[in-house]
């Protein structure tokens, strides 16, 4: 029986999916690829992965790598898979796969034997699963001899967003040997791969066991592994529900040097002492890197649109068109891609959709917060939305999950007025303790110490009137919190 634990690279922030993808709630936990489960694409790497267990493969617990400020992004989306128990490597910061990775080996080595790991992003699109299991079941069976698997991309274009494996000539039955890896290529060179044969496409999915890895990275990057482990060594453990959160040392992690699993080992594989062959993946993979992917892999009409939300389409061809909060028409348009939220809307040509990073990047030159959240943001206890403001007043509407309270707080800058809309509220206004049910109100004075809690079953609905100089969400201090917050 061959122990393998599937890890999940949950990092990353799509900014060329904006403005449906944010830094605060990043793609990877959208429903974007048109799966009639509507199940976002972490739920769906989930559930890929663990069709691999058969009676030759046993699947141990799933390690999510993922950043800190996303772990109850993760945990409630977790939740609402069946029989998948987690442990989430929570990042304190971005360090790119390779340290993410590592962070997954030295967790496998501490559990004892030398389990194989299969690591995949969170954030791709899979058409055929069954032709997916099988190629990630090969892999395993290579890298049980030692080897490291890796899949690559049967290509169907001359694509030149990708990076390029080049196989050696063979049959494939026990994988491909990989002779080199190549950057992305300009378009000739693109048609030239595709025209020779024996170049797939990198997406990033790799199989091998954690002592190679640990292995490889000592001697290609001894510094990343140091780095890694010092942080490793500095770890803290605390857990919610089933699911177990590890957190490294913030201030050794935040020294590691930032770099690529490919970088660091993978690309210096070839002709080394550590085999490295592919499997071939044919299965209708897609990473869902911009707005144009995900008007390829979704459902189009007779006209070649693909629409979401409350959308009408007159004389429109060959575009995609969201609707987040309302009704979005277009007419005459073709080629279009056009995305609207609450906040924001995009409108861009189907062929230029790579571009939309320069607008997030502009978004961060000028600090706006359209670059990391929605209007509607997602908290640990529920969440709010934003729904007016103005000068020295700001409207929210708030929903608080059944049993979760917010943080034991106090503002300087702002006073706030609830009312109860659906459900109970548990206040603790000062030294006050009171319930309130719907069409009940009560205010906290600026300066005031307070918190909400939903002692109920059902969720707690309120709306929040603040009034004062200064609305920003950094004024709060923090007394007591049951998410780790003060």
């Amino acid at each position: 029986m061959t122990e393998v634990l599937p890890v999940i690279l949950c990092g990353g922030s799509g900014t060329r999916l904006w403005p449906l993808s944010r830094s605060g709630f990043p793609k990877q936990f959208l429903v974007l690829s048109g799966d009639d489960s509507k199940k976002s694409l972490f739920q769906q790497a989930i559930e890929r992965i663990h069709t691999i267990a058969d009676k030759q493969i046993k699947l141990g617990s799933t390690l999510i790598v993922t950043n800190e400020e996303h772990r109850f992004l993760a945990l409630d989306q977790l939740r609402e898979l069946k029989n998948i128990h987690a442990t989430l490597l929570l990042e304190p910061s971005g360090r790119n796969t390779a340290p993410a990775l590592t962070l997954a080996a030295l967790y496998a080595q501490e559990l004892g034997g030398d389990p194989i790991l299969v690591v995949t992003p969170a954030d791709q699109t899979i058409q055929n699963s069954k032709a997916f299991t099988k190629a990630l079941q090969q892999a395993v069976n290579i890298a049980n001899e030692g080897a490291i698997a890796m899949l690559g991309i049967t290509p169907n274009a001359p694509e030149t967003g990708y990076g390029y494996i080049k196989s050696k000539s063979g049959d494939g039955g026990e994988g491909f040997t990989v002779e080199r890896f190549v950057e992305k290529p300009d378009a000739v060179t693109a048609k030239q791969y595709l025209a020779e044969g024996g170049y797939f496409w990198n997406g990033g999915m790799f199989v091998l066991k954690a002592s190679v890895w640990l292995a490889a990275l000592k001697e290609f990057r001894p510094d990343i592994l140091a780095a890694t482990e010092k942080s490793w060594q500095a770890k803290a453990q605390d857990s919610s529900g089933d699911a177990v959160f590890v957190r490294p040392g913030k201030d050794a992690f935040n020294a590691i040097p930032s770099e690529s699993i490919d970088y660091a080992v993978i690309e210096k594989c070839p002709s080394s002492s550590y085999p490295i062959k592919m499997v071939e993946l044919d299965a209708g993979w897609n990473d869902l890197g911009a707005w144009d992917a995900v008007w390829q892999v979704g459902k189009q009409d007779q006209d070649g649109n693909v629409t979401s939300g409350d959308t009408l389409l007159s004389n429109a061809k060959n575009s995609l068109v969201h609707a987040s909060s309302r009704l979005v028409s277009a007419v005459g348009v073709e080629n279009l891609i056009i995305v609207e939220t609450a906040d924001a809307v995009l409108v861009a040509d189907r062929a230029n959709s790579q571009d939309v990073k320069n607008i997030v990047n502009t978004l961060g030159e000028q600090q706006r917060e359209e670059k990391n959240l929605h209007r509607k943001v997602a908290r640990p206890w529920g969440w709010y939305d934003s729904v007016d403001e103005g000068e020295r007043f700001k409207v929210k509407r708030i929903q608080v999950k059944p049993g979760a309270s917010l943080s034991l707080q106090m503002h300087h800058h702002r006073a706030e007025h609830w009312i109860v809309v659906k459900g109970t509220a548990e206040i603790t206004n000062g030294d006050q303790v009171i319930l309130l049910t719907e069409n009940q109100s009560t205010y906290i004075p600026q300066g005031q110490t307070h918190r909400l809690a939903n002692p109920g079953k059902t969720p707690l609905e309120i709306i929040e009137v603040q009034s004062g100089s200064y609305l920003g969400e950094d004024d709060i201090v923090r007394f007591e919190d049951t998410y780790g917050r003060s």
